[in-house]
Order: C-alpha cells, then structure tokens, then sequence
C-alpha cells in the first residue's frame, strides 16, 4: 500500500515537473529576429519572410523599413537590431569596419534598379524620350529620396547628372524620407514622375497606378544590396539560416519578381 502510494506521488510529481518545463521549452524554441531593411523591400521583404518563416517553425522576422543611411544611424546608435539589409553594400560595411558585426564582409543579396515612374493618367512619352522627358514643361514636381542618407536618391542624382538635368531640375525635386515615401508622393500625385526603386514600381499597388521604364544602367553606379549579421544578444544560428536562404536560388526567385536581379548581375 505504502509502495502504490509512493508511486502515484512519483508519477504525479513527474507529471507536474514536465507540464512546468514545457512553457519553458516552447518560449526557449521561440525565435525573433529584428531586421532592418532598406525602404526597397517594402514589398518583396514580406514574401521572403512568409516563406522563411514557414520553412523555420518557431521564428518570427520583425520588419523594420526605411531609408538605409537613417537605419545604420539607428543601428550606431544601440538600435536592437539582429540583421541589417541596406540597398547599399557601403553602408554595410560601415558597420562591419566599426566591428559591429559577425563577419569580416557583408553578404551581397540583390542588385537594385532605378526606374522612371508615372500615373495611368500622364501624357509624358516615357517609352520614346526615357529621362529627357523631364524636361517638359508641364512638370513641376519630381520626386527622388533623400540622397543624403537614401542610396535611391545618390542613384537619382547621379541619373539626372549623367543626362545633364540636375541644373533644369534642381528647384523641381521633392525629397522623400526613403524611396518608399518617393515613390508615394508620385503615386498620391505630389509629383508628377518619380525617380524610385523598380522593386516599388513593380508592386501590385504601383502597378494599377501607373507604368515605368528603366533608368539606362550605365547612368547611375550600380546598386549593389547586401546585408550584415551585427553583434548583439540575437540568435546567431537563426541569423544566419536567414542569411543563407535570402541569398539562396529560392530566396532570389521572390526578389526577381519585384525586379532584383542577383548582385553578381546587371
């Protein structure tokens, strides 16, 4: 009798020990990375999270977008971010020769393109007169992000340089925070064209919108996108499987559909 006692007491106190480690278990096999991305990934980001988060049961991708020279900023600054995703590989490797970061070299994931945008309702001959049609005298407003700190907006001043257009264009330019705030103000009709990321131009909403053309690529240095691990209290296992998918075929499949092209290319 003692001996049966002591057994239903064992068995309930085992039962008891493990309902109390499973919560522990589960939040310990609970995953969150932060990730800081260039305004360009807007759209395409969350089609690579969905799928890298199905693939890692148990991890969350925590999005944060904006312009990429703002996010190093922020990331200099204490910002508790695990992953760095710029639209230019230069500021990611401020962080890495800061020795802010696990690796010695960025990772290269995409190549982004500029791109000319404009409402259904424009009347601008995009297709015939590329980047000279910012000359006509109907425009008043051409929006580009900020260069200071948005590789887009360097991409664009660039462009417009290589035509011979800052001087015509100079008092015309309305500045977004990042592309993605560009590429509204030409949407909402601020501006009359935007100069913004094919990535944007490409999205479901911008598309309905309006139409683009490529911005000729020998106008604007290349804008080659790379990402960063930084040394932080993360998850460094579950930091770099994402690594290794964003720059796997598959990973590279979802960014071509909103106009990347894979770093090594034109």
């Amino acid at each position: 009798m003692i001996v049966t006692t002591r057994l239903v007491l064992l068995t309930t106190f085992l039962i008891l020990l493990t309902g109390c480690e499973r919560p522990e278990k589960a939040a310990r096999e609970l995953r969150t990375l932060k990730i800081a991305a260039a305004a360009d990934l807007r759209f395409a980001l969350p089609v690579v999270k969905e799928a890298f988060e199905k693939s890692h049961a148990g991890t969350t991708l925590e999005l944060t977008f904006g312009a990429s020279g703002t996010l190093l900023a922020q990331i200099e600054n204490g910002a508790p971010f695990d992953i760095f995703l710029s639209a230019d590989e230069k500021y990611a490797q401020k962080l890495t020769d800061a020795g802010k970061t696990l690796s010695d070299q960025p990772f290269p994931y995409a190549r982004g393109h500029l791109v000319i945008w404009v409402s259904n309702s424009s009347k601008l001959d995009l297709a015939g007169a590329g980047l000279k049609v910012l000359e006509d005298p109907s425009i008043q407003h051409v929006s580009i992000a900020n260069p200071q700190h948005a590789p887009y907006g360097r991409a664009a001043i660039a462009a417009l340089k290589y035509f011979q257009l800052e001087e015509t264009l100079k008092d015309k330019l309305v500045f977004g925070e990042n592309v993605a705030q560009a590429a509204q103000f030409a949407q909402s009709g601020t501006a009359q064209v935007g100069l913004i990321a094919k990535s944007l131009a490409m999205s479901e909403e911008m598309m309905k919108a309006g139409w683009f053309v490529d911005v000729p690529l020998e106008a604007y240095p290349p804008l080659i996108q790379a990402g960063v691990i930084i040394k932080s209290k993360g998850d460094y296992e579950t930091a770099g499987s994402f690594e290794a998918y964003l720059t796997s075929d598959q990973a590279r499949a979802e960014l071509a559909k909103y106009g990347f092209a894979p770093p090594e290319e034109p």
